[in-house]
């Protein structure tokens, strides 16, 4: 290489730093120019993408008090609230003081947790949801909860009777998922109110060998169940929902859009409901039943019936849910039969309705399988005292 040819190279890589430096003062500017006249859609998109991916942009925004948490900083957290391990918060969220957030818990923008609430572990709050309210009581939610957009739950009730002041309590399993503007209420009346010094009632009830903090938990969450809006585990509740104050939901329900329950309203294990349902206040819905859309339900739902119509009627059983839960031949033909036997008689005017039970309750073959016995006490129950019933029953002729 020629002296002059090496020379002029030396001088380049000497110039080179400087090149670098200028291009990135000149980048930086541009950036600083152009980031103002981000239309509001870009801006959207920025946002959506830093509370899908947080751990890219941890370092610009504020952690919570565990380093693996991402609280996006338009959200308004109180610094009392209890944020778990893995907890993500999106734009635009409030969490008030009182809040317990448990790990992995997910809060997209727009949602809020107000009162005294409890989130378990991996519970979803989506776009627009409400959890909880600042009323004396609690709302506590199990683990692996979904709430769905614009969603309202552990709100006050609309019960004309309740007392501004007074507590009032939800309480929700595991595994449920409230879809889109779902309402559930708290309940409208304090539950028992639980004393330390119990230890010797608590004992009558629980064996000598279990631990005083078991006894004391167990019999705390036994008192507090008594008035409490109850939900159990497994259960999807559709669009539209609505759950009023004191009902006690169990698991593994389906209710479709625009189901309604008024107050009290008990719902047992796997039941279904169409959709536009309503449901009177203080109703029994038996486990294993299916209401058809539409319904007006009035009075108590037994066992594994169906139901439908304006003024819901019974429709038979349900056989399609019962196949479906793995019911054998024997206990549906079991059922059928002690079905047709007291709603279905050859002559209704023959033997009465009670007669009529008490014969399946007897009936060698019927009266010793689970399924039948369990039917024949969910209609005895309905007639007890404070209850509504059971739906009227169409008078068909078993010929």
């Amino acid at each position: 290489m020629s002296p002059r040819l090496a020379a002029r190279s030396s001088r380049t890589e000497q110039n080179r730093p400087e090149q670098n430096t200028a291009e990135s003062g000149m980048s930086f500017l541009l950036l600083k120019v152009r980031r103002p006249c981000l239309s509001s859609l870009s801006t959207l998109f920025l946002r959506r993408l830093s509370t899908a991916l947080p751990h890219v942009y941890g370092d610009k925004y504020e952690t919570s008090s565990s380093s693996s948490s991402f609280i996006h900083p338009t959200s308004i957290v109180h610094p009392n609230a209890i944020i778990g391990q893995g907890v993500s918060v999106g734009p635009f969220c409030t969490i008030g003081s009182a809040a317990k957030l448990g790990d992995g818990c997910l809060l997209y923008p727009s949602s809020h947790i107000f009162g005294n609430t409890e989130l378990g572990d991996h519970c979803i709050l989506m776009t627009g949801a409400v959890v909880g309210d600042d009323l004396p009581g609690q709302t506590v939610f199990g683990c692996n909860n979904i709430i769905g957009h614009h969603a309202v739950v552990g709100v006050k009730c609309q019960d004309m009777k309740y007392k501004s002041g007074d507590e009032c309590f939800l309480d929700v399993g595991n595994n449920n998922e409230f879809r889109e503007h779902v309402s559930i209420h708290r309940s409208s009346k304090s539950g028992d109110r639980t004393v330390w010094g119990c230890c010797a009632k608590v004992s009558l009830f629980f064996p000598e060998d279990i631990s005083i903090f078991v006894k004391l938990s167990l019999f705390r969450f036994l008192t507090r169940i008594k008035n409490n809006q109850v939900i159990g585990d497994n259960n999807l509740i559709m669009g539209s929902c609505h759950i009023a104050h004191d009902c006690k939901i169990g698991n593994y329900n389906i209710f479709a859009n625009n189901t309604l329950l008024a107050g009290h309203v008990v719902v047992e294990d796997y039941t279904h409901t169409a959709g536009a349902i309503v449901i009177h206040q203080f109703c029994h819905i038996g486990s294993h039943s299916f209401i058809g859309g539409g319904s007006v339900v009035s009075q108590d739902v037994p066992k594994y019936s169906m139901v439908a119509g304006e003024r819901a009627v019974l429709r038979g059983l349900n056989l399609e849910g019962l196949r479906r839960r793995g019911f054998n031949v024997t206990e549906i033909k079991s059922l059928r039969t002690a079905y047709r036997k007291i709603f279905m008689p050859v002559d209704a005017h023959a033997v009465g309705f009670e007669e009529r039970l008490t014969e399946v309750e007897q009936d060698e073959e019927l009266g010793h399988i689970p399924a039948v016995c369990s039917m024949l006490q969910s209609i005895r129950d309905s007639f007890a005292e404070n209850r509504r019933g059971i739906c009227r029953f169409r008078q068909w002729s078993g010929s």
